[in-house]
């Protein structure tokens, strides 16, 4: 079982911020999550909101801001956080809207992190359609906290790598399915020990938390 550290080390540093991907990595994850929007200049940026309101001390939409303007509130590019990582261990990239598919793709090809290292995931399925449109080899994880069964069906369609269920969905039978279609199975977000007991029972395969150490 792997464990993936959810926007970095969350529980410890401010979520996707080049620190919290650097606790992350002194913690031993085996994977980082993160999340991509796009900046104003079309580079993908590490954020999860659509806004730097919550994570900053800004305030104004992502896609109003350069990335170079972006960084001085703290938010990385993908660029920066793949260069920061350096291979030492994979990356969950979660693409956050439709319209960054393009300019990830574009970073994955230039070959400045391993792509057999990178997983690409996101809840736009449309997103991931594209993806494997343009790319019939890097991994691609489906995103579900509603239809498992659905998911099930889409991964088959995109040949998917994994599936990543929102751990309240998870039964020893759905699991099952899962690993006879040979999904990983990577879910998130949990936290709290038993509930990290109780998704370990069904042998997922990685875990998304704020709390790697945990895992």
């Amino acid at each position: 079982m792997i464990k993936i550290g959810h926007r970095g080390a969350k529980g410890y540093v401010a979520e996707n911020t080049l620190a919290s991907f650097e606790k992350a990595l002194q913690l031993s994850v085996d994977m980082i999550e993160l999340d991509v929007f796009l900046s104003k200049d079309n580079i993908p940026v590490v954020i999860h909101d659509k806004t730097i309101d919550r994570t900053t001390s800004g305030f104004g939409l992502v896609s109003s801001f350069s990335a170079s303007e972006l960084q001085l509130f703290g938010i990385p590019t993908l660029q920066d956080v793949f260069q920061l990582v350096n291979n030492q261990c994979e990356i969950n990239v979660e693409i956050k809207e439709f319209e960054a598919v393009k300019s990830v793709l574009d970073l994955i090809d230039s070959n400045i992190f391993s792509k057999v290292k990178i997983l690409i995931s996101s809840f736009d399925w449309n997103a991931l359609q594209e993806i494997r449109f343009h790319d019939d080899e890097i991994r691609i994880g489906v995103l579900t906290e509603t239809d498992l069964e659905l998911a099930i069906a889409f991964a088959k369609f995109i040949q998917a790598y994994s599936i990543h269920p929102y751990y309240h969905l998870l039964t020893s039978e759905n699991c099952q399915k899962m690993k006879n279609n040979h999904f990983k199975i990577f879910t998130w977000t949990v936290n709290e020990l038993e509930d990290i007991i109780f998704v370990k029972s069904f042998n997922v395969d990685g875990i998304i938390t704020d709390f790697p150490d945990r895992i």
